[in-house]
């Protein structure tokens, strides 16, 4: 990872903040673009970028550029904004299937299109989005979600085909992940089943970096225990 430009969505959420501390330390150039506000002051090897909405192509294109001129260079791209929500079909809100579309797929579609030229220039493009075991086969209350990662997914393969040979394009599949929001909601659960964001966070590096250039359009299940 050493010297390398990296830009996180999502980044100052749970999986996102273990995702850039863990490629700070092995040497990399961390951007993180969030919906969340940010003022922490940019650095040369660190630059945080709040308030973005990243569904809205302009707002991306734009968060990826300022990323891009920062740094000089753009080398991976890690895609772990998103959303869940828990909703039946039948007393669902279609608010929810656009809701769950717009964070979970458009997110990753459009800073995928800001980025790739940059990601192409690299000698190791890359990009990792983040599906979700969830969505190979979707379970009573999980439609919404379930359809929105496995838009993920498909656009994991299409991006992988149309782009290859220049920049490898890859998903990580997690089960639950041990956050402290997932614990709140599933007191009674078997937390040391679940997968660890350092866990899943090894992955994500490891499909980001130069060790992993054999390797394009696979969706790669990090389930842990489960």
């Amino acid at each position: 990872m050493q010297g390398k430009a990296i830009v996180i969505t999502g980044a100052l959420g749970a999986l996102g903040k273990v995702v850039a501390e863990t490629a700070l330390s092995r040497g990399a150039r961390v951007a993180g673009i969030d919906h969340a506000p940010s003022q922490a002051p940019a650095t040369a090897d660190r630059l945080e970028i709040g308030g973005v909405d990243l569904s809205d192509e302009a707002q991306a294109k734009n968060a990826i550029e300022a990323t891009a001129k920062h740094f000089g260079r753009l080398d991976a791209l890690i895609n772990i904004a998103g959303g869940f929500s828990f909703e039946t079909v039948g007393d669902g809100d279609i608010k929810t299937w656009q809701r769950m579309y717009a964070l979970n797929v458009l997110t990753a579609l459009n800073t995928s299109r800001a980025a790739l030229p940059h990601l192409a220039a690299s000698q190791a493009g890359r990009i990792v989005n983040v599906g979700a075991m969830g969505a190979l086969q979707a379970g009573s209350g999980m439609g919404p979600y379930a359809a929105s990662k496995a838009g993920v997914h498909r656009l994991t393969e299409a991006l992988a085909n149309e782009w290859k040979g220049k920049v490898t394009v890859n998903a990580v599949l997690p089960s639950i992940i041990d956050t402290q929001a997932n614990r709140a909601s599933m007191p009674n659960a078997d937390f040391a089943k679940w997968v660890t964001p350092l866990e899943l966070a090894e992955v994500i590096l490891f499909l980001a970096s130069d060790a992993s250039s054999a390797v394009t359009g696979a969706l790669i299940p990090v389930s842990g225990r489960v």
